[in-house]
């Protein structure tokens, strides 16, 4: 095991090269079948004989061959038993190879599952599985962990903590992306390298997807904000596919063209992935030998994150405000929706917050007589796949607490800790372990201290614990509270000093609640106002308040423009303009129920469908009628929404989930004589071929879509799809390949079809397909589930 500074000395000092492609190699070596990673028990001397190679191409980190060495992954060839034996096998085969100066990293990849809520694979179990694998690469003595090709940032937060929780190892994480530079999951650069960077990891990068070239701007992205060091392993270009045999297009001395300006952009790693060799990585090593890493410096900024968006939070950009309205305390109508588990009205108010334009939404469920350690675990789930602010976790909870921050796919903020020793301890392992930020609360366990110098010492003491358990500066917020002017008017200024004294001498963001001010007075909008203000000239970051009150965003607005946060007063002119203030005076508020259905499926809200079926059955409503006028529109606005980039695929699903539900509710009254199919599709992975994630996301689709899909599953041959679609009168054969040593399994299909003069059209996708390819068999193509929704109509109608 390497210690962490001598890594660091090696990364600070010059460019390390990663080794390249492990499948590429093998198919060199004609291993195209089987389980790659019992490669490592029974063709031994193939999977040194690799290792070597990449040693003599100069690497200085090889990686073990076990990218799906996980009990789910190798269940898929009746390996699970397994997962011990191969993984020793491996390390102990890198090392034989290896010599003294050359890193090892015991290589961990995706589970194949898609995780809850999008897959059925839970938080826990994704931490199990990659526990176990983690546990047996360290204690066999690898140097580093390498987590690679993640595309959800959920699995890879699992797997992190796995990792952490399994030995002290430095650790390696690399997300994949599509080329809008998104992953599976819509997580951009940004928020990925957030995430990673305050679960903390090493060295986080990107890995497959595509060629350097579009790499380049990843990194960038990845490297505006984050210190940390950055990895990059694109692709030997795109794969080519000619005569049976797959290649991909770049060479190793036009690889080698781009490692100049990936390191430029932030690189501190090369390495290569799907189609790169020895020969890749050999020139990419003659490449840096004269090349140094850039000089990284700490960001000064705060960040948080959603799933798909990170949030800046300085003195420089306009002032970020948590909505407070998701509490139950005083609002019966959300305590009963909490008791009822009816979470849609919590997603409904999280919702109109992010409209009224709170940059973070704080979650509470605390309600007597609920778990409430579930409710805010699904809670957190719910409200965090229709919005994309960051979450702010309002609990005093501990099992809640660590509930939500599991569930919470970005990073959250804890609300809150304060200075009692044994909550300050709690909290803080809770941040550190699920990369959160914290607020603390300027009380102990004597109270609220009514003097500003004694709420200062708090604030110190919260401060110094969290440094201590390795916490960032930026990482930190704290709250000097708030006491009624109504009941306690005199220390109303202590609150004020305090903020001063913390901006001053700890240098963190500091967080208020505004409207306990004027608790039990009239007029509260004026006090709550002029209270904010007040704040904000004493340095207040970061108000928590109801972002409804228009008041409230008056003083924020005009503040930031006064203060310089609002560049050419451009948002406060946006806001405050005559014409969208007489737009606002005619704003309809009636929403018809039917216009109420359409937005549940646009929003997922499945738990509302049937109550909306039932009123709109009620009205007289026909569910055919339902169906054209609600349903279909509603899944072609999801598809716009994916296509612009303003949905993703956890959106995607549970729209089309939701939609699901609608038709299960009208099944009874859509007779077939009256309702009929677009079409038949026959869908399968291909022979050889065990990954169906894609696969299964176009079923859904397709289905949701009025077409009647026949599944056939993965790892399907040419024959069983030709007879199943000649039995179901097909109209179009649906196929998937993830792998390169599998798409020739697609041309087979369409030279099968063709010589038995069947003429059923196919349409093909998979990440490693491309619209050449499907061209050169004579296929149609489609790159991911809505394109392919929308080829098959092409084709149906033609």
């Amino acid at each position: 095991m390497v210690k962490r500074q001598k890594l660091y000395d090696l990364l600070n000092e010059k460019i390390l090269v990663f080794d390249g492609a492990m499948g590429t190699m093998l198919q060199k070596n004609g291993l195209t079948t089987g389980c790659p990673e019992e490669f490592n028990l029974d063709k031994r001397k193939v999977i040194k004989r690799i290792h070597k190679e990449y040693v003599n191409a100069g690497c200085n980190i090889i990686q073990t061959n076990t990218f799906g060495a996980n009990r789910i992954k190798l269940a898929e060839y009746n390996l699970q038993s397994k997962v011990e034996e191969i993984n020793r096998a491996a390390v102990k085969l890198v090392k034989e190879m290896a010599g003294e100066e050359v890193l090892v990293a015991g290589d961990i990849g995706p589970t194949g599952k898609l995780m809850y809520p999008v897959g059925d694979l839970s938080f826990d179990e994704a931490y199990e599985v990659f526990y176990e694998q983690a546990k047996v690469l360290i204690e066999s003595g690898v140097n580093i962990i390498n987590i690679e090709t993640i595309s959800d940032i959920q699995e890879a937060r699992a797997a992190i903590i796995a990792v952490k929780d399994a030995g002290d190892v430095p650790i390696i994480c690399t997300l994949t992306f599509n080329t809008e530079m998104r992953t599976l999951t819509g997580s951009d650069p940004e928020t990925v390298a957030t995430v990673l960077e305050a679960l903390g990891v090493d060295i986080l990068g990107v890995n497959c997807g595509f060629g350097p070239d579009m790499m380049i701007d990843i990194v960038r992205r990845m490297s505006s904000v984050t210190d940390k060091y950055i990895i990059a392993q694109p692709n030997a270009g795109l794969p080519k596919y000619i005569d049976g045999i797959t290649y991909y297009d770049l060479t190793p001395e036009k690889m080698a063209s781009y490692v100049e300006d990936l390191i430029n952009a932030g690189a501190n790693i090369i390495g290569g992935c799907c189609g790169t060799t020895p020969e890749h990585m050999k020139i990419i090593k003659d490449k840096v030998k004269n090349l140094r890493p850039i000089v990284k410096e700490e960001k000064q900024f705060t960040k948080l994150a959603s799933v798909t968006k990170t949030l800046i939070i300085t003195e420089e950009l306009p002032t970020r405000v948590i909505g407070e309205c998701i509490n139950p305390t005083a609002k019966k109508y959300l305590a009963q929706a909490i008791k009822d588990n009816n979470l849609s009205l919590l997603c409904e108010e999280a919702i109109k917050q992010v409209e009224s334009n709170a940059n973070i939404i704080d979650v509470n469920v605390g309600v007597n007589l609920t778990e409430e350690s579930s409710v805010m675990r699904n809670a957190v789930y719910e409200i965090q796949r229709v919005i994309d602010a960051p979450l702010s976790i309002d609990t005093v909870n501990f099992e809640a607490m660590e509930e939500g921050l599991k569930a919470c796919a970005g990073k959250p903020l804890i609300n809150s800790t304060n200075g009692e020793e044994r909550h300050l301890d709690k909290v803080l392992r809770l941040a550190k372990r699920y990369g959160a930020a914290i607020l603390g609360l300027t009380l102990d366990e004597k109270g609220i201290p009514k003097k500003a110098e004694e709420r200062f010492v708090i604030a110190e003491r919260i401060v110094n614990r969290a440094l201590e358990y390795g916490l960032k500066r930026q990482d930190i917020f704290i709250d000097t509270l708030v006491l009624t002017a109504g009941a306690q008017q005199q220390y109303a200024l202590e609150t004020i000093k305090a903020i001063q004294l913390v901006k001053k001498e700890l240098g963190v963001k500091t967080v208020l609640g505004i409207s306990n001010i004027s608790h039990g007075l009239p007029n509260r909008a004026i006090l709550n106002s002029t209270f904010l203000g007040m704040a904000l000239n004493a340095g207040l970051d970061m108000p928590i308040m109801n972002p409804y009150i228009d008041k409230m965003w008056e003083v924020i607005k005009s503040a930031d423009v006064l203060t310089g946060k609002d560049l050419n007063a451009k948002i406060f002119v946006e806001s405050f303009n005559d014409e969208k203030v007489v737009e606002k005076t005619i704003e309809v508020n009636e929403v018809k129920i039917i216009d109420k259905l359409t937005k549940a499926i646009v929003s997922g809200d499945k738990n509302s469908v049937p109550l909306f079926i039932d009123e709109l059955k009620a009205n007289g409503f026909r569910a055919l009628d339902l169906v054209n006028n609600c349903i279909i529109p509603a899944l072609e606005d999801v598809g716009n929404k994916y296509e612009k980039q303003i949905y993703f695929l956890p959106q995607l699903l549970l729209s089309a989930e939701a939609a699901q539900k609608a038709f299960n509710e009208l099944k009874e009254e859509l007779n077939r004589s009256t309702v009929s199919n677009v079409g038949t599709i026959v869908l399968a992975t291909v022979k050889g071929d065990i990954h169906d994630i894609g696969k299964n996301i176009v079923s859904i689709m397709l289905q949701n879509h009025g077409f009647k899909v026949i599944d056939l599953g993965k790892d399907v041959d040419s024959d069983r799809i030709i007879e199943c679609a000649l039995k179901e009168e097909a109209d179009i054969i649906g196929l998937s390949a993830l792998m390169t040593t599998t798409m020739n399994e697609m041309k087979i299909v369409t030279e099968s079809l063709k010589s038995k003069g069947l003429s059923i059209p196919v349409l093909i996708g998979g990440a490693v397909v491309t619209e050449e390819y499907a061209n050169t068999i004579g296929a149609f193509y489609s790159s991911d589930a809505i394109g392919a929704v929308k080829q098959a109509k092409l084709i149906i109608n033609k």
